[in-house]
């Protein structure tokens, strides 16, 4: 390895949009991905159809959370390595999280085809939903250890700056996807299963992909099965750090069974309007998501090279362009709802009652803007637990808590307003995290986590 450094720090904004930029845009593609996938479906304008897909969409964020177990978890302790100087120990913490994936996704396939009966029930699916969601849900699970493995190398690449390579490698698989789409579930009649596969299929082609860059082109990362080794710490930091970006996608799925459960008895029209509501708002929070964890490998980098002003200065300008970035996409997406949602659908009553969920879900993504950049900060540091806080937060426990109360209080009324009020809540809980955290103690912090 030559002695030009990873990260140019003396310019810090640069070297930020040069990682965070093709993060967004394999984001973008992931988007445009979701929105071809949730058009296809949508265009057959059977809400049945759309409803037993939409039902999976926790599964497959379960599977994420897997992945970033290993993905997150792994970027997080690698960035620091790489900010120390220890090549030998990034060796094998890349090989490591490569193939402790691959036997989770087995472990995990494996009982949750035997249950499927079981899961679908708590998903949520009804007698008129049931064969669609089975059909998605059973080639979904087949391929979870090829789902959990893309997001591995799609996150440690990024950790050595191979952002542009990780996004070659997520933008080709989501092209497959939406080449593969129309189809498999129009073209063959394949409905949901075609669905299901052709998210597979692009998944195992971005699996393909990160493998040859990384055996070609990576100076640090490896797949070699004799390096797979880590030590007691080292796994503790991979899993603590991977766990609460984990818990984001797991608390995320729970969040989204309550809503499904909640809006059973007013049907399954409602259902499928939540559903397209949820794809459409990753349009704004997909972008967010993108600059935030693009952030990820420079914070960690500086972090462990105990460069406190620098990560104080980068944190300040994140934090600003990023709550501009999320008002003036809410802004677009609150005036343009309905048309938006006609492109999805052509039903009067789901776009009627869309609308209206999209608009409130909407309006908190200033708020999250700032729950994910500093979500990213205590992953890329170590913190572990105020990492935890904030997955517990706006899509989870907080959320289940301000969901219920207001549910309970106002009815319909209060399912629309909750996200919303967990959104503000979780805001606050991250500035207060910070302070207390990174400015408790005057000076440097050091890269073993402590003020200097």
């Amino acid at each position: 390895m030559n002695d030009k450094p990873i990260f140019d720090t003396e310019r810090l904004i640069p070297a930020y949009f040069k990682l965070a930029l093709p993060v967004v845009f394999s984001m973008v593609i992931t988007l445009i991905y979701n929105l071809a996938d949730t058009y296809f479906i949508g265009r057959t304008n059977d809400a049945m159809l759309v409803a037993g897909v939409s039902l999976c969409s926790p599964l497959f964020m379960a599977l994420m959370a897997v992945g970033n177990i290993f993905g997150q978890g792994g970027n997080s302790l690698i960035s620091r390595l790489l900010g120390k100087g220890d090549l030998g120990s990034v060796r094998r913490v890349s090989s490591f999280c490569f193939w402790i994936s691959l036997l989770a996704g087995v472990v995990i396939a494996v009982p949750m085809l035997l249950l499927r009966g079981p899961v679908l029930g708590l998903l949520g699916a009804s007698e008129n939903t049931y064969r669609h969601a089975e059909s998605y849900y059973m080639v979904i699970v087949g391929g979870a250890p090829l789902v959990i493995l893309s997001f591995i190398h799609s996150n440690l690449m990024r950790s050595e700056g191979m952002s542009t390579q990780s996004m070659i490698c997520s933008v080709a698989g989501s092209l497959l996807n939406i080449i593969l789409d129309p189809i498999f579930i129009s073209g063959l009649g394949w409905g949901a299963w075609g669905a299901a596969l052709a998210t597979v299929l692009g998944y195992v082609l971005t699996d393909i992909m990160c493998l040859l860059f990384v055996l070609k082109k990576s100076k640090v990362l490896s797949v070699d099965i004799h390096e797979s080794h880590v030590d007691r710490g080292e796994f503790g930091q991979i899993f603590t750090v991977g766990l609460t970006a984990a818990l984001t996608n797991i608390a995320s799925s729970v969040c989204v069974v309550f809503m499904n459960q909640y809006l059973l008895p007013y049907g399954d029209e409602k259902i499928a309007a939540l559903g397209i509501v949820l794809r459409v708002t990753m349009i704004v929070q997909l972008i967010l998501v993108g600059f935030s964890f693009g952030g990820v490998p420079l914070f960690g980098f500086l972090y462990g090279a105990g460069e406190k002003e620098k990560l104080n200065r980068l944190l300040r300008f994140c934090t600003l362009f990023l709550c501009a970035l999320a008002l003036a996409e809410s802004l677009i997406v609150f005036l343009a709802a309905e048309p938006m949602l006609h492109i999805f659908i052509d039903n009067t009553a789901i776009i009627a009652d869309g609308t209206v969920m999209l608009r409130w879900l909407i309006s908190g993504m200033v708020f999250c803007a700032i729950v994910l950049l500093y979500t990213c900060l205590f992953q890329a540091s170590g913190k572990a637990l105020q990492a935890l806080a904030m997955s517990l937060s706006r899509q989870g426990l907080l959320f289940i808590i301000v969901f219920l109360i207001a549910t309970a209080v106002a009815g319909y009324s209060g399912f629309l307003a909750s996200q919303l009020i967990a959104d503000v809540l979780s805001a606050a809980l991250a500035l207060v995290l910070y302070r207390v955290t990174f400015r408790k103690q005057p000076g440097q912090v050091s890269a073993g986590g402590t003020a200097a």
